[in-house]
């Protein structure tokens, strides 16, 4: 929300330095965002801030400070035709100074013998925006000749003063524009530019604004209900206004305004429009766009001669406004000239004849007033916030208006805005106002009282205010206030709609008193023990771990589709989770997110297929939930924690020192989870063995935790990866349970004292059956070695010539280590027999010689 400082001053009287003020509103959950300087210079320290030097004026956002001693209002004293240009004038215009200057210019709002008009006038030496440049430039005004005649000045333009891109013609000032003093008086201005939270929509306005700075900074606030002048016949002789809808719609008003004449706003109306960002129209629509910036209220004007038109088609002499759902498949051209189809969730405007109006959002292009209106009907209505922002993204039709309907406008705002809104139409457009409003009001707005007291402010904010002080914190904020003993009962003011339990009560008084403020207090207790949450700091380790290992970590969504979990079951389609088997959502987003997953797996690869398009490779993970009903306690689903892991593409991308092409594989995923296990301190209980997964094919693994099965990994079956649309090439996926790694992750890590005594490394190569698993034999390794065996790898496995068939060769690195002596030969041959008899006995191992 734009919030011109002079406009603020209109209702609040205010006397503090920009900058503090812009602070305190921040403070008090009124975020400036921005500060935009108009003609004048920031204050020093916001000059400091912005590191303007001495003499600079650009203030930055395109715009600058107009120099006093430069730039002045002027008047107009007579215009003439350029002797030798046919479209150039020569304009003398007093500017205050002892005598008048007699200027050039070729702006197309003037024209030979105007007199009288008050300008903004720059003498030579002024800074000014360069109007043609197509970037933002300022350039110093010179004086010179053309066409023989010389200028030494210029009216200027909007575009010139910095104000808007407005370049057609020189400014027009009022009237009443004292001739002489600098412009940086007469129009100076500053611009806060405050986000608006949605709790605080009622900040959506000047008026909002004001009440709040008025009661942050104790300063009166000047702010009067509107009043009209009317005369017979009553608005009640003209239109009648019907709610069906009411849940939709809560109360809807309307005024009749006759014989006015369409024409350019004032000049005043104009500038606070293009102040606040809105581009002035006409006086009709610039006044429903100046009551919303004003009040909050957003106004439409129908043009009443074809309303009634459209109610004598039909044979009635009296405009009847009616406000309904629309009907399945009724058509509607907006304002914008789009035909749009509509649905029963959208809340019309309608007469007798059919829809004029989409409710809070748009009206319709067959009643929009134009130059030839002469009668309005004004509306001033309150619709159902939550209906009007489903309807506005449903239409993708944003909007001023349809942004505060969105958030919520307070019926009792109603006859306020409509009685401003045609006032000002009658005084702009020369018209004059029907007595009366013409309403349906059937949910009319409730008040709400609020309890609170001291004690409670104690308790929640750490202050101790005594109830008068709290008392006139709430006055500040125009609540309402009834005291009983100790309990203040506030009555919250009727444009207050955030203000619903005592919570809301005490974030006002924490505003008002100041955030900064409040004293810092030391815990008057002991700490509390420090206790583990195992199961979050193994998530976080794990989380460590894999990035270690290059992987990113990723946040899928927990929703799915039923179908996207079949396509796991490629060649048993039949065994796929039936759709009564998810949990389903009532109101989903899109029918891609219609069911709670039920394995990561489908999210995974959901991931890699939107992602895959902008890369060759992939490697992932990510901790969450899976959802099982069955596994429930029959109301909730069981919520289980898994580890999904994801892999593809080159295994070292090529870069300037070479790289390795060939595609991650099976290993590659496994050594992953080898690192991981490792480091989780279950290495040890950790095994592997062939295993089977519907997603899984050609080669697919169990990890067995303790001989219990925690997870799978393996390639993905091609026929799942086409199903997904992914790339041709290996796609290795891991998912497994974390929570049965807890314990293993609890116990503190086995350390072993450095030896002193140098290693011994010797080579070990077995001729083993097939199906005997190189873990096996690598686990009887260990054990017979025990501690004398320091480290022990798998370097190669070979199978063929001469290796008997069904048979394969695996060849082991030793390194054997003492912690008391330095070993010899003989005790790393006895060592070396020792695992060679052992591994014969158990498993029929041959050691291979040569």
């Amino acid at each position: 929300m734009r919030a011109p400082l002079s406009w603020l001053k209109e209702y609040v009287d205010i006397d503090l330095p920009v900058d503090v003020l812009a602070e305190k509103l921040t403070l008090a959950g009124l975020e400036v965002a921005n500060i935009e300087y108009i003609g004048v210079l920031p204050p020093e320290s916001e000059r400091r801030r912005m590191q303007m030097k001495p003499g600079d004026v650009v203030t930055g956002d395109g715009h600058i400070a107009w120099e006093r001693d430069k730039i002045f209002v002027g008047q107009i004293l007579k215009t003439e035709k350029h002797p030798n240009a046919d479209r150039l004038l020569l304009v003398t215009v007093d500017y205050g100074a002892d005598e008048p200057l007699t200027v050039i210019t070729g702006a197309p709002n003037l024209k030979p013998g105007d007199s009288g008009q008050k300008v903004a006038f720059a003498t030579v030496g002024a800074v000014l925006v360069d109007a043609y440049a197509d970037t933002f430039k300022t350039k110093k005004l010179k004086a010179g000749k053309i066409r023989g005649i010389r200028s030494e000045g210029m009216a200027c333009s909007e575009r010139e003063l910095g104000i808007s891109d407005e370049h057609e013609g020189v400014i027009i000032l009022p009237d009443d524009a004292p001739v002489g003093t600098p412009l940086a008086d007469y129009l100076g201005d500053v611009v806060f530019d405050i986000d608006v939270t949605p709790n605080m929509i009622r900040i959506a306005s000047i008026i909002g604004i004001a009440r709040e700075i008025a009661a942050i900074t104790g300063a009166p606030l000047h702010v009067e209900m509107p009043t009209w002048q009317t005369q017979p016949p009553p608005a009640g002789d003209y239109c009648e206004v019907e709610i069906i809808d009411d849940d939709l719609c809560y109360r809807f008003t309307a005024s009749i305004i006759r014989n006015v004449e369409v024409r350019p706003s004032p000049f005043w109306m104009q500038h606070r429009l293009k102040l606040v960002g809105q581009r002035p129209l006409n006086n009709l629509v610039d006044v429903t766009n100046y009551v919303m910036f004003e009040w909050g209220k957003p106004l439409h004007a129908f043009d009443y001669d074809k309303l009634l038109a459209r109610a004598r088609s039909i044979g009635k002499d009296k405009v009847k406004i009616i406000v309904r759902r629309a009907k399945p498949g009724e058509k509607f051209v907006t304002l914008d000239g789009v035909e749009r189809e509509l649905d029963p969730d959208i809340l019309m405007i309608c007469d007798e004849v059919g829809p004029v109006g989409i409710g809070g959002v748009m009206g319709g292009l067959e009643t929009e007033v134009s130059e030839s209106t002469r009668n309005v009907l004004l509306e001033s209505a309150t619709f159902n916030f939550i209906n009007i922002r489903r309807t506005s993204r449903k239409l993708k039709l944003p909007s001023e208006a349809a942004y505060r309907f969105s958030r919520g406008v307070p019926s009792e705002l109603d006859p306020i805005g409509n009685i401003r809104g045609a006032q000002l139409m009658a005084e702009l457009g020369g018209g004059t106002i029907a007595d009366g409003i013409v309403e349906d009001y059937p949910r009319p707005q409730p008040v709400v009282e609020v309890p609170l007291s001291a004690q409670d402010v104690r308790r929640w904010l750490g202050i101790d205010l005594s109830q008068k002080e709290i008392i006139d914190i709430l006055e500040r904020l125009e609540f309402g206030i009834r005291e009983e003993g100790e309990t203040i009962w506030a009555t919250v003011p009727w444009y207050r709609q955030d203000v619903n339990i005592t919570a809301d009560l005490l974030e006002e008084i924490a505003r008002i008193y100041g955030y900064e403020n409040i004293p810092e207090t030391l815990l008057a207790d002991e700490l509390p023990p420090q206790r583990h949450n195992w199961p979050i700091e193994m998530e976080e380790y794990i989380r460590d771990v894999l990035i270690g290992c290059g992987l990113q970590e990723v946040i899928n969504y927990s929703l799915t589709s039923v179908e996207n979990h079949a396509k796991l079951y490629p060649d048993h389609p039949d065994q796929a989770p039936s759709a009564d088997q998810f949990i389903t959502l009532a109101n989903p987003l899109s029918p891609e997110r219609m069911v709670m997953r039920r394995s990561m797996v489908v999210s995974a690869l959901e991931n890699l297929a939107r992602n895959l398009r902008y890369t060759e490779r992939l490697t992932t993970f990510e901790l969450g939930l899976v959802y099982l009903p069955e596994e429930g306690d029959g109301e909730l689903p069981a919520e289980v924690r898994h580890l999904c892991l994801a892999m593809t593409g080159p295994r070292n991308p090529g870069n300037w020192l070479g790289g390795d092409e060939e595609p991650l594989d099976f290993f590659d995923m496994k050594g992953v989870l080898e690192v991981l296990f490792e480091r989780l301190h279950a290495d040890a209980a950790i095994s592997y063995e062939p295993g089977q997964a519907p997603y899984c094919g050609p080669r697919c693994a169990r990890i067995l935790l303790d001989g219990r099965e925690i997870g799978v990994f393996g390639e993905l079956h091609p026929r799942v990866r086409r199903a997904f649309d992914l790339p041709d090439r290996p796609v290795l996926i891991a998912d497994l349970v974390t929570d049965p790694l807890i314990p293993y992750f609890q116990r503190p890590p086995l350390l072993r004292k450095v030896s002193e005594y140098p290693p011994v490394k010797e080579d070990m190569a077995l001729i083993v059956d097939e199906s005997i698993p190189a873990a096996r034999v690598e686990a009887l390794i260990r054990q017979t070695a025990g501690d004398a065996l320091t480290d022990l790898r798998l370097f190669d496995v070979y199978r063929g010539e001469p290796i008997p068939a069904g048979k394969k060769s695996l060849a082991f690195s030793l390194t054997f280590q003492s912690l008391t002596k330095t070993l010899t030969d003989k005790d790393t041959a006895r060592l070396r027999r020792k695992i060679a008899g052992r591994l014969s006995r158990e498993i029929g191992a041959v050691l291979r010689e040569g």
